[in-house]
């Protein structure tokens, strides 16, 4: 099946080539030139594991091509993904600008019947606007279909995610759409992936649920952590035994907050189409509020330790807004950073990948950008860990030490054992975890799964 994938950021090219791995002839589609130009020369330009290996064999295999021209490539195909941005506005609502802009294009450059997936997460009512679009603006009237098809991937673990997912949503009106969708996603359904068929409208509001459900979650076990530091427990270990609990389920892991290109931008969004139809969305509005503040707290940790951070130098860890990506929008550590700046510290930061886009975020002369751990804690009174990147978790404490001129460690991420960071000479703090002993037969990891758990008598 040919298939055209409008947009290679995280979604599309994600998309794009793993449908191409799956034997579609996909191309994949930017208005941006010189992007174009080096995905054909196999670089993503976004980090991603396993997507450079991906988008390559597709490439040579000759099933994945890139290209800027939207019209030729919708001419040739029979489904049509669109994958732009729709970013948050200051006022929660989605900029729909890309959106509508591609759903123009390919209206006039339609030719024949053509399936129009919405990939990208738009609000209630998208598909149906965009069948109004469409209709406006062809040229010579054809058939068409338009499916949401709202994507669940991770960053970090996009393509594991797309080739593993947890169930497969399209919102769609007819039986032929449905057979060419379940053709597209033909090895994902012969492996017993759930498959959900359902209205436009519900599987647009699917989305949004889902991504709040998540950030419910988050504010919740931070809540719960700060109560943690407050009354001497342990956070690790009611998260530990929360996930037990099949009705809970996983990903309860305390923190600075959540962050990134969805979580922020849905609630956001969820919270004004609620608005807009005279709903008041309380649970979620608290959970942004409990976000919102979560900086604080992790700022505060630091200044109960050393007073003034006025002319302190803070090493800092981590500036991604979670491992396994490079991506640093909305990212709970640079508005750590920009609120230790405030107190007037100086830092020293290193993230393995996400150095590069966050000078664009973090222009203030008090930064240095580091290239390793080591040099980012040179000098410094105090570090802070914001990412739960696995190199992270491996530190040579004892180093890490030796070149610090401070002992001060926050762990906002609560990745290391708090008895090997004392024994290295550094105070420890996490979030809902002071100085305990990691119990090594009940941890979390990282991502939130429960590791190892406590046997019965």
């Amino acid at each position: 099946m040919r298939v055209a994938v409008i947009g290679t950021g995280y979604v599309g090219l994600v998309a794009g080539a793993a449908l191409a791995d799956f034997g579609q002839q996909v191309i994949c589609l930017d208005k941006d030139a010189s992007k174009i130009e080096l995905l054909r020369q196999g670089q993503t330009l976004i980090y991603e594991p396993g997507l450079p290996e991906l988008a390559q064999r597709n490439l040579q295999a000759g099933r994945l091509q890139f290209s800027t021209d939207v019209e030729a490539a919708v001419r040739r195909s029979e489904v049509v993904l669109i994958a732009v941005g729709t970013e948050g506005l200051p006022d929660g609502r989605v900029n729909m600008t890309a959106f509508y802009e591609v759903a123009q294009q390919t209206a006039s450059a339609m030719e024949h019947y053509t399936v129009i997936v919405i990939k990208s997460t738009v609000p209630v009512g998208s598909a149906a606007e965009l069948t109004r679009l469409i209709h406006q603006h062809q040229k010579t009237p054809v058939p068409f279909e338009v499916v949401s098809n709202p994507e669940f991937q991770r960053e970090g673990s996009a393509v594991k995610d797309f080739f593993k997912p947890y169930r497969i949503v399209l919102g769609v009106g007819s039986e032929g759409a449905i057979e060419i969708m379940k053709e597209i996603y033909r090895p994902l359904l012969a492996a017993g992936t759930p498959l959900v068929v359902t209205s436009n409208e519900t599987a647009e509001i699917i989305k949004y649920a889902a991504n709040a459900y998540l950030a419910l979650k988050v504010s919740f076990i931070n809540e719960i952590a700060n109560l943690c530091d407050r009354l001497d427990c342990d956070a690790q270990a009611v998260s530990a035994a929360l996930c037990l609990d099949p009705r809970i389920g996983r990903y309860l892991s305390p923190g600075p907050g959540f962050g990134g290109s969805c979580l922020p931008k849905d609630t956001a969004a969820l919270i004004q189409q609620a608005q807009a139809a005279g709903v008041k969305m309380q649970m979620v509005e608290a959970a942004v509020e409990v976000n919102n503040a979560q900086a604080n707290h992790i700022v505060g940790k630091v200044k109960s330790r050393l007073g003034t951070l006025r002319g302190c130098t803070l090493g800092v860890l981590g500036l991604s807004f979670k491992g396994n990506t490079d991506d640093v929008r909305c990212s709970p550590s640079i508005r750590i950073c920009e609120l230790l700046l405030a107190e007037g510290a100086r830092l020293r930061v290193h993230d393995p990948t996400a150095n590069r886009n966050a000078r664009a975020l973090l222009t203030s002369s008090q930064v240095v950008f580091c290239s390793s751990p080591y040099e980012a804690a040179s000098e410094a009174h105090g570090l802070l860990i914001l990412t739960e990147w696995e190199q992270f978790s491996s530190l040579d404490l004892r180093r890490l030490k030796a070149v610090s001129h401070g002992d001060v460690l926050v762990d906002a991420r609560n990745i290391l054992d708090p008895k090997a960071v004392i024994e290295a000479g550094f105070s420890y703090d996490g979030v809902g975890r002071q100085a305990r002993p990691l119990d090594p037969e009940a941890v979390l990891t990282p991502g939130g799964s429960l590791k190892r758990v406590i046997s019965a008598p």
